[in-house]
């Protein structure tokens, strides 16, 4: 199924299901996508298909690109009320993620004060010292948590190289409530196995794994766009409200995209 790339340094400004009026921050460059996961169900495509040549973002770069960028948004009706990292790969795996998080907060500070500056990461080098501090500067750390099954995240995130959950959850849980979990819930297959993971057997151990990091926010979605396998499937809204009440029943507050 058709999937696309994101213009790099600064993408949009889009109408995010969860964050408001976005203006991207691309760390990765437009030709191609540089992560640590490989998502069945990621919107820019696997990582074979999107193979780059091309580095890193530099900060001139994005200096550039962002200052020009909220120049002329300054007095849009487009105004961004948030500044995201995300594009095409994993922010924090950028060796100058911390230095882009400082220049992002200056320009903000510069152009458009009242906004957020949220990351959407997968969470794999959260508890690196610097990549940490850094999240800790952000309004939004959304860090990723789409099961605790080992076998499940093989399936569907498939990182490449070491993960551990139970070290996430601790990295997560050592922000001291200054996060925000992210987990899509999908049906489907993936290579006919199946790849639903909103039964119980994968739901209560999540559940669990909240209440240890006990994040600001949970944010539940599903399938929006196009994914690079045909075969996986949105997950139902009743069967995301049956688990958002789930997650309010332990006094988290929930937010859920269909």
């Amino acid at each position: 199924m058709p999937t696309f790339l994101n213009d790099s340094p600064v993408f949009g400004p889009v109408q995010s299901r969860r964050l408001g009026v976005s203006l991207g921050i691309n760390l990765m460059p437009a030709s191609g996508k540089i992560c640590s996961f490989n998502c069945a169900y990621c919107e820019n495509g696997l990582n074979e298909h999107r193979r780059t040549s091309d580095g890193y973002t530099t900060l001139d770069e994005l200096k550039t690109a962002l200052d020009t960028k909220l120049a002329q948004l300054a007095h849009s009706a487009l105004q961004p009320t948030v500044l995201t990292f995300a594009g095409n790969g994993e922010p924090t795996a950028s060796p100058l993620f911390p230095q882009a998080v400082e220049l992002v907060r200056r320009l903000r500070k510069l152009y458009v004060p009242n906004a957020r500056i949220s990351v959407l990461s997968n969470g794999m080098f959260a508890d690196k010292p610097a990549v940490h501090q850094a999240l800790l500067q952000v309004d939004d750390n959304i860090l990723k948590l789409d099961t605790v099954d080992a076998s499940y995240i093989n399936l569907l995130d498939r990182p490449q190289g070491h993960y551990d959950v139970s070290e996430r959850i601790a990295a997560y849980a050592s922000f001291g409530g200054h996060i925000k979990i992210q987990t899509i819930f999908v049906s489907g297959t993936i290579k006919g196995i199946n790849a639903d993971n909103t039964a119980n057997t994968y739901v209560e151990p999540w559940l669990d794994a909240l209440q240890q990091i006990n994040p600001q926010q949970v944010f539940i979605y599903t399938i929006a766009r196009d994914v690079p396998v045909p075969t996986l499937a949105k997950a139902a809204p009743q069967v995301l409200d049956s688990i958002a009440a789930r997650v309010r029943d332990l006094g988290l507050d929930v937010c859920v995209s269909y």
